[in-house]
């Protein structure tokens, strides 16, 4: 079939629609020859027309083609040599997708011809393949731009008042009985009333979502009946991923996410993403070829000494090579267009260090961070590091740019350590609970770089934290040794359920001590979906694989009352600014009275040859709320209440002696974590004794009549 083509423009890349037709454009420097193919439907095997592109600008081949419309379906087939022992892996028999397709219409079906050589030759990719990929493979889908966004804005949370919540588009909804069942796991479903509901009484600000760039299923695991639940397995950087859409896959899953997006900022809630931008899901030179690596794999991979193999820094098989301009450029284009044209408030880089890598050393100065900083788009919005990778030097926490997040892995083994009785310095916890200064202060960073968590998607949940020793993954098919070993957990006395009441009521406790500990750190608490009804994933620790009820939210089994805890912790720490504070406490007098104070149990505060007890579990904390030391955006200064918060990571009760009158006459309790409610009318004075619970926390709080010194102004 003859269609009119003309040259069109090199930008912007990707397929462009216009009330004219569509303009094409493919970055591919090293091709002879690139095909452009369209499609009728999703299920044609065969492009029906097949138009050669002659136009070739900047490393760009393009054309515009009057009177196509958007839904239209298309792919690349791309000409060049196939020398892999070169880095050149062309093959124009395999239908490509295009990397900057705004959406895919489907998944891969897995097939032999997906790969560029003969799978069955002793000379595995070396070899080369002639069988079509086309009726395998997903197409590129050209989208309409056009959405009615009704004026949104976006919620714009400073960092200090953000409260993090990770979840999984399918896997929080796709049990919930109150959301209709024919949009539940979808993004529908997200924005949903219900779901919305939810999240604002729970006090949630920002949702982190787990990847929703259009990912790939590796075969290995298809075949063996698992998928790629979890999605850190990339193959469209611009694409919303079509398993989450409810509406439609030929490019109504765009709108949808949109839609998602405008309902969430209407309560006031950010979308933070999960992005992949260090490898893809071609893995190495045995992987497939459905995209970056039939268009220009030395142009988009790093590769090592002899080309044919590549760098891996990510444990995936591959690594994008972000020091070269042009995956810089995709890098970037990709976040713009996430935040301009589908309005996400962030991001959080999976395995950033790899970013960050200039030849093989981790450098936090590359020209990644630099592009990023400079730009007056992306620096604006919430960038947010996994500061590790799996290469040499990688673990880099604490030594991202200004203006970055990190989550903070140190937080997490410290507390976990720390409340499961591991000899460990009351120092460290302390660094931990104030905002991990010895991490960020001295490269001018703020409590709000540490992105504090107990968990994360990977790893254990709350309840298997406190009732597995080990990790439980045999569904996962891999006899069970994948995932963390090291889980810094603790059964208490049994592996998994039991009807033991108090080894169950000593797991209940742990929750709370684990929660209170997190909403009352400085820096900016991330929460991992269902962890506040106590969801269990039977003790499976690397889920990756299980798109299934291990995975998905039950909300049958919820525990309620750890709900109302939780709900009720986060809502008081967004109601005292002393437990989020934008500047580091710095242990200086205000009326006589230092902005913190740490004490023994015998009421006098802790010396330096305290600080490194390792035996020591046991300690209390003074938070001045009239030394913030911060004003509003009018100039007011900002105060809060006085707080004494009691630490005791001992299986014993402690008494603890209060502090003298000038930090408090007197106190009241309002949370211990002994007890699952407190009545707030049990006071105390100073110098009297309060008994603390075992493996327990106290806080007790001072009100504070604010009267504005010379000091504050």
């Amino acid at each position: 079939m003859k269609i009119d083509s003309f040259p069109g423009k090199a930008f912007p890349l990707g397929a462009t629609s216009t009330s004219k037709g569509v303009n094409f454009a493919l970055y591919a420097p090293n091709a002879t020859k690139v095909e452009l193919c369209l499609f009728k439907t999703t299920e044609d095997e065969i492009e029906y027309t097949k138009i050669n592109i002659t136009d070739f600008s900047h490393s760009i081949w393009h054309a515009f083609i009057p009177h196509l419309k958007p839904g239209q379906l298309y792919g690349y087939r791309v000409h060049g040599p196939y020398e892999p022992e070169n880095g050149l892996r062309f093959n124009a028999n395999k239908l490509l997708i295009d990397p900057y397709a705004k959406a895919i219409s489907g998944t891969i079906n897995w097939h032999d011809s997906l790969f560029s050589y003969d799978v069955y030759s002793e000379d595995k990719d070396l070899s080369f393949s002639e069988t079509d990929s086309a009726p395998f493979i997903p197409k590129s889908v050209v989208v309409n731009q056009k959405f009615d966004w009704e004026g949104d804005c976006p919620p714009a949370t400073p960092y200090h008042s953000t409260v993090i919540y990770e979840t999984h588009v399918k896997g929080f909804t796709k049990l919930h009985p109150e959301i209709p069942e024919e949009i539940r796991g979808t993004y529908a479903a997200l924005g949903h009333p219900v779901t919305i509901e939810y999240l604002k009484n729970l006090g949630i600000t920002a949702i982190e979502l787990m990847p929703v760039h259009h990912f790939v299923s590796d075969r290995h695991l298809v075949e063996q009946g698992l998928t790629n639940y979890w999605g850190y397995n990339t193959i469209g950087f611009f694409a919303p991923d079509v398993r989450y859409s409810s509406s439609g896959t030929c490019g109504e899953q765009v709108n949808e996410f949109k839609q998602m997006v405008k309902e969430l900022h209407k309560a006031g809630i950010e979308i933070i993403l999960d992005v992949v931008y260090n490898h893809t899901a071609e893995g190495n030179q045995l992987g497939p070829t459905l995209s970056f690596k039939g268009i220009d794999n030395d142009g988009y991979y790093r590769l090592t000494e002899d080309r044919r193999h590549y760098m891996d820094y990510t444990g995936t098989g591959n690594t994008l090579n972000a020091n070269l301009p042009n995956v810089l450029r995709l890098i970037m284009d990709s976040l713009r267009y996430w935040i301009t044209e589908m309005h996400v408030d962030g991001f959080r880089f999976d395995l950033a260090s790899t970013l960050a890598r200039e030849l093989h050393e981790v450098n936090r100065l590359s020209a990644f961070f630099d592009i990023i900083h400079q730009d007056p788009i992306i620096s604006q919005v919430k960038l947010i590091a996994e500061p590790w990778d799996v290469g040499e030097g990688g673990y880099q926490v604490g030594k991202f740019p200004q203006g970055w997040g990190e989550w903070n892995g140190k937080y997490r083994d410290c507390v976990r350590d720390y409340w499961r009785g591991e000899d460990s310095t009351l120092a460290e916890f302390a660094q931990r609970f104030t905002g991990s200064a010895d991490l960020y202060q001295d490269s001018a960073r703020n409590p709000t770089a540490s992105i504090n968590f107990i968990t994360a998607h990977d790893g254990f949940v709350l309840n298997d934290l406190v009732s597995y020793n080990e990790k439980h993954n045999d569904a996962n098919g891999e006899n069970n040794n994948d995932g963390e070993s090291h889980n810094r957990s603790n059964n208490y006395g049994v592996e998994g359920p039991t009807d033991d009441a108090e080894i169950n009521r000593i797991r209940k406790q742990q929750q709370r001590n684990f929660l209170t500990t997190l909403f009352l750190s400085q820096g900016v608490p991330m929460l991992l979906s269902g962890d506040e009804i106590s969801r269990t994933q039977g003790g499976n620790n690397n889920p990756y694989c299980q798109d299934n009820e291990i995975s998905w939210t039950n909300w049958e089994t919820a525990d309620k009352d750890l709900l109302a805890f939780t709900s009720k912790l986060i809502h008081f720490r967004r109601k005292h600014r002393i437990f989020s504070r934008k500047r580091w406490f710095r242990g200086v007098p205000i009326k006589g009275v230092e902005d913190i104070a740490w004490f023994l149990p015998e009421g006098d505060q802790l010396s330096d040859e305290h600080w490194n007890h390792d035996f020591a579990k046991s300690l209390a904390v003074f938070l001045n709320g009239r030394a913030l030391r911060t004003r509003n955006e009018v100039g007011e200064a900002i105060i809060d209440d006085g707080f004494y918060v009691i630490f005791n990571a001992h299986w014993e009760s402690v008494d603890y002696k209060l502090p003298d009158a000038v930090y408090a006459k007197s106190w009241t309790k309002i949370i211990d974590t002994a007890e699952e409610e407190v009545a707030d009318t049990e006071t105390y004075n100073a110098h009297d004794v309060i008994p603390v619970a075992g493996r327990s926390i106290v806080v007790l709080h001072h009100p504070v009549i604010y009267e504005q010194s010379n000091e504050d102004k």
